[in-house]
């Protein structure tokens, strides 16, 4: 029996079930026995990602389905959907037919559904409408229907994009309908669709063999695997091959040691490969993503979807703390290049240079999240860095040479009785408002144009002002006029005197100064910063001394102090909360703030320096 091919992505807005409904999907399909123990999020494999609930690396996966007598075979996409890591989402759209987007029946399209809706209209891809979570107790169905449709017609799609497929489902109990109040099964009529929606996988099977690379991992027994779709011809093991770049040069040649196709969770060995399919292929060592990997004898690279630029920098360097070098082996700026440099390689919303000095890197990126997720891989590696705070990444306008920088757009969903703040806050923060609607169960979605650099060091204070309850979303807008100073962080830090231990008895002491942001006992070196002064200047605090003894003793007098719960901050709240002239010294088991020159005497000649000019 002949197999056909369906190649689909899921896309969604983080949260909003993208994964639940793949975990169900592949148990649905005959993959696994029924009493096989099948890991929740089974797709997000990564530790990082168990950990956040969220998906960061995109996936492929493959289910059989029986269609009309028919083997079919459904490579299904799994992306992320939080918008700093777009760049995988960009690049997997050119591997697939179709795409089944995903959404909330209560919160509907957020910004990420409108990225990446967009990215796969431009390519022509017809989108199948799944409403998710149907069964929530708040859920609007009719109205996110009409807000979905809103939203492709804003994005320029065509007629028959318009005239999407609509399915309600809920993914977490596995069940998907045609109707509303239709039957609650299986997914089958999800199967279904996407076989009669979907085009069947075409290419030239007789044309010589191409497949563009669009995801790269190192595996420790295949070296490097090159994941894409095969264009056209077909592909045997021990072929010979070749890597063009996009400008149609030659990277390297070599033969293919390795096919590797997907069924469910695992890769299989496969001896040939067809146009269509959607393999991995090992064997070559340098090409990369957006490579065309050929027969030797095709001379014209496929093109390639281009990459929405970096927004935001950030200085990765060498750490010259003190306490360098006790929790980490990989210290040096060799290490930390060559570390960075191969994120680059398959990290194509990433850019990487080599800083004013030997021992600095600047790296370029998407947003704080996508830079907090890669310092935490490194640190888990046994990295020591320090990192500097996020700069946004200026532009000049060609034509009348004025200054621009990077706009998002913010979508905020909040309690009535919080609006005010966070309105007054963004308005601080030289944020326009576009929208104010009501949401349902007391709550108003606000929408946003803010600069980028007033949103830097802004989510911790949002869900401060919020009580923890509002959600803020954020997606990149684009240039636009430079605004003006941009207010940060209003108050200065209480930093350590000297080297030594934190006593809980002056930590007490100091409560009263400011918020603390360590814990008695925590070792602490001249520069570093352990807590949040109340004023707006930097105070020099000694946190060593400890309650002096004597010989009296009163009733109570040595009992234990009782210390305010400190404020310890995440790795992401950490690097978005230091100023310019400090930095974040990251280890494998610790997150410190310090100042960027740690001698006192040293920051006050610079602060008279930079005075005087």
């Amino acid at each position: 029996m002949t197999e056909t091919i369906r190649n689909i992505a899921i896309i969604a807005h983080v949260d909003h079930g993208k994964t639940t409904l793949v975990d169900q999907m592949l148990k649905q399909s005959g993959l696994f026995r029924e009493n096989q123990q099948v890991e929740e999020r089974v797709m997000d494999s990564n530790d990082l990602e168990k950990e956040r609930g969220i998906t960061i690396l995109a996936k492929v996966t493959a289910v059989p389905w029986e269609h009309n007598g028919e083997a079919t075979r459904i490579n299904i996409v799994d992306t992320p959907g939080h918008a700093d890591f777009g760049g995988e989402v960009e690049r997997i759209l050119s591997m697939v037919d179709g795409v089944v987007v995903l959404v909330d029946a209560a919160e509907g399209p957020l910004p990420q559904t409108k990225f990446v809706c967009g990215k796969a209209l431009k390519l022509g891809l017809k989108p199948i409408v799944v409403i998710n979570k149907v069964d929530r107790p708040d859920a609007r169905i009719d109205e996110v229907h009409e807000e979905v449709f809103d939203l492709l017609a804003g994005l320029d799609a065509t007629d028959e994009q318009l005239d999407f497929p609509l399915l309600y489902a809920s993914g977490r109990d596995g069940w998907a309908s045609t109707e509303q109040d239709g039957p609650q099964e299986n997914l089958t009529p999800l199967f279904e669709l996407i076989c009669n929606h979907v085009p069947a996988a075409a290419g030239d099977a007789n044309a010589p063999f191409s497949m563009l690379v669009t995801l790269i991992e190192n595996n420790p027994f295949l070296g490097r695997l090159l994941t894409g779709r095969i264009i056209s011809g077909t592909v045997k093991t021990n072929a010979a091959i070749k890597a063009l770049d996009l400008d149609s040069k030659q990277i390297e040649s070599g033969r293919v040691s390795k096919i590797l196709g997907f069924t469910g969770i695992e890769r299989v060995p496969m001896e040939t490969a067809r146009a269509g399919d959607i393999i991995s292929l090992a064997g070559l060592t340098e090409a990369t993503v957006a490579n065309t990997v050929c027969d030797p004898a095709v001379n014209t690279p496929i093109p390639a979807q281009p990459i929405d630029p970096p927004t935001i920098s950030m200085s990765f360097a060498v750490n010259n703390g003190p306490f360098a070098g006790r929790d980490g082996g990989k210290v040096t700026s060799r290490n930390i290049r060559d570390r960075l440099y191969r994120e680059m390689e398959s990290n194509v919303a990433m850019r990487v240079k080599d800083g004013a000095t030997a021992d600095v890197f600047e790296v370029f990126g998407r947003g704080e999240l996508q830079m907090a997720v890669l310092i935490e891989t490194m640190r888990r590696e046994g990295f020591e860095l320090c990192i500097g705070r996020p700069q946004v990444l200026f532009r000049t306008d060609e034509n009348t040479g004025e200054k621009l920088e990077p706009y998002e757009e913010v979508v905020v969903d909040v309690d009535q009785e919080y609006s005010g703040a966070v309105v007054q806050k963004i308005s601080q923060r030289k944020g326009e408002m576009m929208s104010m609607d009501p949401s349902g169960g007391n709550k108003v979605r606000l929408s946003f144009i803010v600069p980028t650099r007033g949103l830097i060091g802004y989510h911790g204070e949002f869900l401060t002002d919020t009580r923890g309850t509002g959600i803020m979303n954020r997606l990149f807008h684009g240039y636009g006029p430079y605004k003006g100073t941009v207010e940060s962080r209003r108050t200065g830090v209480l930093i350590a005197m000297s080297e030594g231990e934190a006593t809980a008895y002056d930590l007490w002491n100091l409560e009263d100064r400011g918020v603390i942001m360590i814990m008695p006992g925590t070792k602490v070196y001249e520069g570093m910063i352990v807590g949040e002064h109340s004023r707006d200047n930097d105070l020099p605090v000694n946190v060593l001394k400890g309650k002096k003894l004597t010989n009296v003793r009163a009733s109570g007098s040595d009992e234990q102090v009782k210390l305010i719960p400190p404020r310890i901050l995440t790795l992401e709240q950490a690097i978005t909360y230091i100023a310019d002239d400090e930095l974040v010294e990251v280890t494998p088991k610790a997150i410190r703030l310090r100042k960027r020159i740690l001698c006192p005497h040293e920051r006050k000649k610079v602060e008279k320096a930079t005075a005087a000019s």
